[in-house]
């Protein structure tokens, strides 16, 4: 391995160091490979789009020697060149730009119903320490919406932060519609919409829940199979075991955790008995007969397991992590018999 030194920060350095290897190994193939950060896949589109082949890994699946302590920048350029150069590496999922953009419309939304809590919390903290409290039932519809306005604080200091918590909780409730509005009008142009459409024919997958799951997975038919999905996600079982003793321990939560998080909140509803209920009916409309008779097959085997894993005396979350796991094994199948649209 030969270390030639350090790169800029943008892609005009990156380019010209591209041109200086160019021209010092004429008629050469390059292959680059870097690892995945929080500055997004541009040089992966730059390098790709030049017609170099280039590698984007994940931190934490680089082979590491558990007793190397020593980390800087050189050692790990050259060792991450040794491990590209003997196979070691396995590239991450690279979304095109237009998943991309839809999966940043998606987080956006999901950071404005984080906000939303947070002020929730807040406001409800306020009052708590001064001991206010609604009397009445549901919490921040419109009922505890006129309560709260009509709340008349001893202290116009006090009155004022009140004042401001609550523009606060409705600030957050107005992105939340305006993101939601957003992707209703993006989504029928995406070239994923008909599978977006297909997975809501399932129970506890609302729009929420599809578009975040196609956004950030893209094509659900990349998966050779559904175990390799549930290992994508994290939801499997972890493993300790040794000779003939097996010891699994709590889900890896490897992979993406925006699906992850979405599926679990889905697997709620299926502590239910099996229905085709007044929401997902017309959901339904207009699908295939193979994604409805998928769908219908998902919930009898859910429910059901649901009921029975209750039964049995397991943990709620345990329970939960199981739906999950296997719901995303139905998202699969449903998958498969869509075709996305024509771009």
């Amino acid at each position: 391995m030969r270390y030639y030194g350090t790169i800029g920060g943008d892609l005009a350095d990156l380019d010209k160091a591209v041109k200086k290897l160019k021209k010092s190994h004429p008629g050469s193939t390059f292959h680059f490979v870097y690892e995945a950060g929080p500055c997004g896949y541009g040089i992966y589109r730059y390098l790709t789009k030049a017609g170099h082949e280039c590698m984007v890994v994940a931190p934490s699946m680089i082979p590491k020697r558990s007793g190397n302590r020593i980390k800087t920048d050189r050692r790990d350029s050259i060792m991450l060149a040794s491990l590209h150069r003997a196979g070691e590496l396995s590239p991450v999922y690279v979304p095109r730009s237009e998943d991309e953009a839809m999966r940043d419309l998606v987080r956006a939304r999901q950071d404005a119903v984080k906000a939303g809590r947070v002020a929730k919390q807040q406001l409800k903290g306020f009052l708590l320490r001064h001991g206010i409290k609604f009397s009445g039932l549901g919490d921040w519809k419109q009922k505890y919406m006129n309560w709260l306005a009509g709340l008349k604080m001893p202290n116009a200091t006090q009155q004022i932060v009140l004042q401001e918590y609550i523009n606060s909780v409705k600030d957050c409730v107005i992105r939340i519609t305006r993101f939601t509005s957003q992707i209703q009008e993006v989504l029928p142009s995406w070239e994923l919409a008909s599978v977006v459409k297909a997975l809501q024919a399932m129970r506890g997958v609302s729009l929420h829940v599809a578009v975040t799951t196609v956004a950030e997975l893209g094509d659900l038919k990349r998966f050779e199979s559904p175990r390799k999905l549930m290992s994508y996600l994290g939801l499997v079982p972890s493993e300790h075991s040794s000779g003939g003793t097996r010891r699994t321990g709590s889900i890896t939560k490897a992979g993406n955790g925006h699906v992850r998080m979405a599926l679990v909140e889905a697997a709620q509803t299926y502590r239910l008995p099996a229905r085709i209920s007044k929401e997902i009916l017309p959901r339904q409309e207009g699908l295939p007969k193979a994604v409805c008779d998928i769908a219908w097959k998902a919930q009898i085997r859910l429910c059901g397991r649901f009921r029975k894993m209750t039964a049995r005396g397991k943990k709620h979350q345990t329970v939960i992590c199981a739906i999950a796991r296997e719901l995303c094994a139905f998202m699969w199948a449903i998958a498969r018999e869509v075709k996305p649209l024509t771009t």
